[in-house]
Order: structure tokens, then sequence, then C-alpha cells
């Protein structure tokens, strides 16, 4: 089969580029490992920036999230037993939008669904070829039958375990990583939230974040070692850590899913090589303290869907610079948004190897984040999210 893009992993970023080349009457494919039962229900990130919504609202996917997603104006602090509030729309005008990652997921596979262009799901032996030639190739099996599809261009968007990144010589690629020396665990539960906006707490005890994901559900999490096993945390445990840490009654209801999230920070540089562009987790990912990881995804395609318009409607050698621009065009943006999140980690967290003098200076620079505008703005900005590069915005 011969196609213009194909496009590997239907995440958020897979499913979301896949949507904004249609509209720009490019032609993709989508291959996905997973069944779409099981992408439709995996529980991920739930806080959409303020550009992340306009992202998608553009790409005609944002009725239901409109109806359904819960509008954010701020978050709280909680240290040293008090709470304190950052206001977004006092010091920026923005808001955040709490929807969960795989409802984002279910209206855009709706969306393809919908349409004619193929979403294929439960394909195995992927691989890509000829990706530093003009006439890149992916083969894969899917019922039994091997198939390949002959493209201009490959999306890898399979994540951090994917093929795609892997299928770059290493002598080509730069990987940086940071592995904290803690995880999260987190729990959903079947209980309405303590709180109307989040609550990131800094204790003794260790960080701990009340979140939900609709009126009724809720989504929290603990500090935790990296080996820690879920079942050592009976749902008695992990209520009376939560109350301790919060400072407050996060309620009491059914646990229905337990998880242990390491935490990292990694980034692969470049995103792109030859006819290979790479997008979301495959390229980078965050600690998820700053709230970042499929938002940066979400900017990197809505950037890739771009560079790919204008290469398809320029000519000769200008037909180049779009896809040359990509890379460092991402990047700028990511380094950005990973020293939020590392600066998120590092605030609220506890580290084993903390002296007296790191747990004074971590409460001062607490209390100052609450006591100065200027402080709290930088917060505030960073969090309902960096602008896109100017004409590269959804409208533009």
């Amino acid at each position: 089969m011969r196609i213009q893009v194909a496009i590997i992993g239907a995440g958020p970023a897979g499913l979301l580029l896949a949507r904004l080349l249609e509209q720009m009457g490019i032609d993709s494919v989508v291959l996905e490992a997973r069944s779409r039962e099981y992408i439709e229900n995996r529980v991920r990130a739930g806080v959409l920036e303020h550009q992340s919504v306009d992202i998608l609202e553009a790409a005609g996917a944002g009725e239901r999230m409109r109806r359904e997603g819960l509008l954010h104006r701020g978050i709280w602090l909680h240290f040293e037993g008090q709470r304190h509030r950052i206001d977004f729309a006092e010091l920026t005008g923005r808001a955040v939008m709490i929807y969960g990652q795989q409802e984002v997921v279910r209206d855009l596979v709706a969306l393809r669904q919908s349409g004619q262009q193929p979403l294929h799901f439960e394909v195995d032996q992927v691989a890509v070829h000829g990706i530093d030639t003009e006439r890149p190739r992916v083969s894969y099996r899917m019922g039994g039958e091997q198939r390949v599809l002959e493209c201009d261009f490959i999306a890898g968007c399979d994540g951090f375990h994917g093929i795609c990144r892997a299928s770059i010589p290493a002598s080509r690629i730069r990987l940086f990583e940071r592995v904290y020396p803690f995880a999260w665990l987190g729990v959903l539960a079947q209980v309405p939230p303590a709180s109307g906006e989040l609550i990131y707490a800094h204790s003794p005890e260790g960080f701990a974040l009340l979140s939900m994901r609709s009126p009724s559900v809720s989504r929290l999490y603990l500090q935790c070692d990296p080996e820690t096993r879920v079942e050592d945390w009976p749902d008695e445990r992990i209520w009376s850590e939560l109350r301790g840490r919060l400072g407050c009654d996060p309620g009491h209801g059914p646990i229905v899913q337990k998880g242990v999230t390491p935490m990292r920070s990694f980034v692969a540089e470049p995103m792109r090589f030859g006819r290979l562009f790479l997008a979301g987790d495959a390229a980078h990912i965050v600690p998820p303290t700053g709230a970042k990881g499929m938002n940066l995804a979400l900017a990197d395609v809505q950037i890739l869907a771009q560079s790919l318009a204008a290469h398809y409607r320029s000519r000769g050698a200008a037909a180049e610079a779009p896809l040359a621009a990509y890379s460092p065009t991402c990047l700028n943006r990511v380094w950005k948004v990973q020293r939020f999140s590392w600066w998120m980690t590092t605030l609220l967290h506890r580290f084993a190897d903390d002296s007296p003098f790191d747990r004074r200076r971590q409460l001062a620079e607490l209390e100052y984040l609450t006591s100065s505008a200027a402080a709290a703005g930088t917060l505030a900005e960073n969090y309902v999210g960096l602008p896109l590069p100017a004409g590269l915005a959804p409208g533009s």
C-alpha cells in the first residue's frame, strides 16, 4: 500500500497527528500494537493545558471535553500544615482542563473511525526500513498476513519502549536521562474529590497529590520507593497516608486501580532522522509532577502536522526547510518544559540524602513561591502552558 505518512502508535500523539493530517488533506495509516479496548481504558494523564484544549477543539475533538471536562483556574500547594492557592486566572488569564488521557483517546479514535482513512489495531512484527532514503517503508503483520506500507514519511508515536527511536543508528542520536530515586503510587478511587482543585502536598513523609477524573472519581498519588509493590499498600494504609500528607480527609471509598509509576526525565536529540520523525514519549519523558507528558505530545504533533503540510505545499529545495525546523523547534520547547517538571519535582519531593539545610531551603522556596506574585506567576505561566511558536498554534 502506498501512503503519504505512516503513523506508528495510536496514543494521543499518533491519533491527533492522523486527525490533523486528515484535515490538511494528507493521507495516513495508523498502526497500533494494542487493542482498541486497551488504549481506550488505559488511565494516564489528566491535565490539559489551555493550548492543548485549543488544539483538540480545532481538530474537532472538543465537544465532549467541553461538556464533561473540569475547568480549573488554579491549584493548591500544601506545606507546613497550611494550604496556599496559586490563581492561574488572576496571574495569567488562563486555565487548565481536567480530562483524562483515555477520554482524549476515545474521542480521537471515534473521529478516525468515522472517516475513510485506516486505523489498524493489534498489529505486530512492526519494523521500519529505509528511513534515511526518500522511499521509507513499514512492514508489519495483521491478521496473520505480512504487509508493507510504502510512504513519504514515518511518524514514530510509539512511546518510550517503541521500535522507532531504537531504529535510529546510535551514532546519530543523543540520549539525555535522569532517573529519580522515588516513584509514585497512584490510585483511582470511586470517591468524590475532597477539593475542587488539585492539591500538591509537601510533607516530612514525602509528596502527595490529590487530583480527579470526574466529580465522582478521585486520582491520588503518594511518593514511594521505586521498588514498592502494590501488594504492600492495602487500602487502609493508602487512605491513612493520604490524610497525613495532604492535611485533609481525601474521603474513603473503593480503590479500583493501583499502580507504581517510576520517575524519570528523558530527551532524545534530534527528534528526526531522515524520513522518520519522533513525537511524544518516543522522544521525551517528563516526571508527572508538572502535568506535561500528554501536553508535550500534543504540541509535538501540532508542530509536525504544520511542518508536513508546509512541505507538501512547497516545491524544490524550499520543501525541506519546514522538515528541518521540526526537531529544533520542538526541542527548544521540550527543554523548557523539562526544566519546569524537574523544578516541580525537586521542590515538592523528599530526597533520602537531603540534609537539614536542603529541607529548610525547600521550605523557604515554597514560602517565597506562595508570598511573591512574581514567583507564583512563573509557576502559573508554565503550568497553564508555554505558547507554541508564532504560526504553529491552532488557527494559524
